[in-house]
């Protein structure tokens, strides 16, 4: 029996395929450290967890798909906030935001049809592209430059007639990055002259760092029939399990065509839906903690990462991840060593290979991503046993870069 080459030229997550051998290490009694996922340890907000008790129905039905509008309603007062009005029939609830990314892109986008996207980017990026059809086209950014976008003129180069849109993180996953005004302006600019979406992920807007600026490209008013915001209660309230997310967009024909989409999978589960709406109610006192918290967190690893010998990397200024090039030939091995093979008083660290992350053949391939979302003394345990693993890993390697011991 064959499989469907849609399923077999999917890649595996880098931030997911390593677990057996995490779980194998932990049958084996080792402590591991997880920075290769984005799972925060901040408490979600205990509203979440009240509203769900006080749920009292005598039947658990369905909701409707679009989303319960006591949550459509949640997120409209959240956008509010940051000076963005939309309206009840501008909004879908979905399953997390990567529901909503695989949606957004099947509503605007035929098989065989190219999306433009930065890379490093977030690697379902590439997953979701698959499952549409579509071809994820990248645009490189280099570690150099704080990962920022390239020139004008060389995102122009890639454009071809099967671009039908843009897609990226801000604040970046994986990198950190925090797009300029700037920038964005010349993403409006090259999607109104070349007439595609902007599907803008947007799940870390609470997470900036140092005082820099952030803006939603919700705030182009110019061109808000072409842009989808999508977005997620995972991160911002620390509410991973509780899978909802949302699009949002202006153009009320492009809503009514992905709500097809919601029709087809019924609906977001009702109680998570329930928890959800009251988070909108959480005090900005809770951001302004996490934020520093976060903060804090940051500068344990960039500052641990920045002493250790062989190892470079940039000040990431939002969302709660890191790219790092180590001095290796392949991060992969190297992950997949410390898990194995190497411990620090039983306990050992688990990171994402980053080469998952470009859709450039060869890049990142000595690159990881770091999640800074533990505990600050585990940050500084999980440090030191990288820094040891990289003494270590780099002296028994051959010098010929095969991958045997000596």
């Amino acid at each position: 029996m064959n499989f469907s080459n849609r399923i077999t030229s999917m890649q595996e997550s880098p931030i997911r395929k390593l677990v057996p051998i995490a779980v194998e290490a932990k049958n084996k009694g080792k402590k591991v450290y997880h920075l290769n996922i984005g799972q925060p340890d901040i408490k979600t907000p205990e509203t979440f967890f009240e509203s769900i008790k006080n749920f009292d129905e005598n039947v658990l039905a369905y909701s409707f798909s679009q989303g319960l509008p006591k949550l459509i309603d949640s997120f409209r007062k959240y956008y509010k906030k940051y000076g963005i009005d939309f309206e009840q029939d501008e909004m879908l609830i979905t399953n997390g935001g990567s529901e909503a990314l695989l949606f957004s892109i099947i509503a605007t986008c035929d098989r065989g049809d190219e999306i433009l996207v930065p890379e490093p980017f977030y690697t379902n990026y590439n997953g979701f592209g698959n499952m549409a059809g579509i071809k994820v086209v990248p645009i490189t950014t280099k570690a150099e430059e704080g990962f920022h976008l390239p020139p004008k003129e060389e995102i122009e180069k890639l454009i071809t007639p099967k671009t039908k849109a843009i897609m990226m993180s801000n604040p970046g996953n994986p990198t950190g990055c925090i797009y300029t005004i700037k920038e964005m302006e010349m993403l409006r600019d090259i999607a109104k002259e070349n007439d595609f979406y902007i599907i803008s992920d947007e799940v870390y807007r609470e997470f900036v760092y140092d005082g820099f600026e952030y803006m939603s490209f919700a705030k182009f008013e110019d061109i808000a029939d072409r842009v989808i915001i999508t977005d997620s209660v995972s991160k911002r309230y620390s509410a991973c399990g509780a899978r909802i997310g949302s699009i949002a967009s202006k153009n009320k024909d492009l809503i009514k065509q992905i709500l097809k989409l919601c029709q087809s999978r019924l609906c977001v589960a009702t109680v998570e839906q329930i928890g959800a709406a009251s988070l909108v109610d959480v005090s900005d006192d809770y951001f302004i903690e996490v934020v520093e918290e976060y903060k804090q967190r940051r500068d344990i690893v960039y500052n641990a990462l920045s002493n250790m010998e062989g190892v470079n990397c940039k000040k990431p200024h939002g969302a709660f991840y890191i790219i790092a090039q180590l001095p290796v030939e392949d991060a992969e091995d190297f992950v997949v060593w410390l898990l194995k093979d190497f411990d620090v008083n039983n306990e050992t660290v688990m990171l994402a290979p980053a080469e998952g992350f470009y859709a450039t053949k060869g890049l990142g391939k000595n690159e990881v991503r770091l999640s800074y979302v533990l505990n600050q003394e585990s940050l500084k345990t999980a440090m030191n046993i990288l820094e040891e693993g990289l003494k270590v890993y780099t002296s028994i390697k051959c010098k010929c870069g095969c991958k045997c011991n000596k």
